[in-house]
């Protein structure tokens, strides 16, 4: 077994879930994922916790999917006993194929993602992370040699959180402290509002109120969005490839929309309901291990000299303790990215915090 999935596997119970002995876990593994599986379970026993593992497969959920009749039950009473029973949910995910499911009818994904609404929350209530193992599938998707995505996976995932972690708290004092945030690059001026918002530093770890592994970013919840932004990088969403997607904002809400390919995607996510036509999260990545775009939105989203906004539901740990704000609710939370190394700024409350993907505290900054 290569070391770095030993590492990989002690990252992730140690500093991202803080598993400790007599917690319950649940670790649902792609098919692809057995070795970091192992390494995690092995982990895991050595701490003393409690494990059940269950088996993620995109060939599996398309199967049920389209062999159902499109009426799910809300919620499986089984199913959901065993998240709200957990402590920690693991999600090592490592596909067969990155497309699976995309030829699940638009009606019979949204109907069984609109039912599995409890589901989400009851799994978000837990000290949940997810990470992938490197695939072939994810190495074909990103364009790239398996050896090659390996170590590129690698490079995102096994680094120094703890100073990580203290170079995102700029941002994110910036942020607890800001009222309006201004973005603007080409085809895009966007300004949203994050008045009485926590931003959260999502530095790989529970202790943060951060849930993925890799990560790296700093988000919000934004509200009162209004203007134009394009996100120029490729993405696949549902399935299918989405490329050049504009969006235009009024009110808080998506009033019109384009994309250069597949752009009936974006349309079946704005209809899912509507929350998904309101921005749950304002994301701007921050890890420098993460260099180039690999179609994997858990990487390509915490890159650096990247922002992404994601249409739907918002997060609660952006929500002060106490706070009369309520945070967008929506069956969908989906990412879009935007590039902005080169002629972008983002401003908040009127003063420059980055230009050309550079921010302020760091070598090379440009008022």
């Amino acid at each position: 077994m290569d070391p770095r999935v030993e590492e990989h596997a002690e990252v992730l119970v140690d500093w991202s879930a803080r598993i400790e002995a007599g917690d319950d876990v649940v670790l649902s593994v792609g098919p692809d994922a057995h070795e970091l599986a192992v390494a995690v379970a092995e982990k895991v026993g050595e701490r003393g916790a409690n494990l059940v593992t269950t088996y993620a497969s995109g060939e599996v959920s398309r199967a049920y999917q389209l062999g159902h009749d499109g009426d799910f039950d809300e919620d499986p009473a089984h199913e959901l006993a065993l998240v709200e029973n957990a402590d920690v949910y693991l999600s090592v995910g490592g596909g067969r194929n990155t497309s699976e499911g995309s030829d699940v009818p638009a009606g019979v994904r949204t109907a069984y993602g609109k039912s599995r609404e409890r589901l989400r929350e009851a799994r978000m209530d837990t000290d949940w992370v997810s990470t992938v193992h490197p695939t072939r599938s994810l190495a074909q998707q990103a364009n790239m040699s398996f050896e090659e995505y390996r170590d590129f996976a690698y490079d995102a995932v096994l680094r120094d959180w703890e100073a990580l972690a203290d170079q995102m708290a700029n941002m994110k004092d910036i942020l607890d402290d800001g009222s309006e945030v201004r973005l603007v690059k080409e085809d895009t001026d966007l300004t949203m509002s994050i008045e009485g918002r926590t931003a959260v530093n999502s530095a790989a770890s529970v202790a943060y109120d951060s849930h993925n592994l890799p990560s790296g970013e700093v988000f919000t919840a934004p509200e009162a969005t209004e203007g134009e932004v394009f996100f120029d990088v490729p993405m696949t969403l549902r399935g299918e490839r989405v490329q050049d997607v504009h969006l235009t904002f009024e009110d808080g809400e998506v009033v019109d929309y384009s994309a250069a390919q597949n752009e009936g995607v974006v349309g079946e996510i704005l209809d899912t309901d509507e929350g998904a036509k309101r921005l749950g999260e304002l994301g701007i990545g921050m890890n420098r291990g993460i260099d180039q775009f690999t179609d994997s939105i858990l990487f390509d989203e915490k890159m650096g000299d990247t922002v992404h906004l994601a249409l739907g539901r918002a997060y609660g740990s952006n929500f002060p303790e106490g706070s009369e704000d309520e945070a967008n609710q929506s069956a969908v939370h989906v990412d879009m990215i935007t590039d902005v190394s080169e002629d972008s700024f983002m401003e908040v409350d009127g003063e420059v915090v980055q230009r050309n993907g550079t921010f302020r505290w760091e070598d090379g900054f440009e008022e």
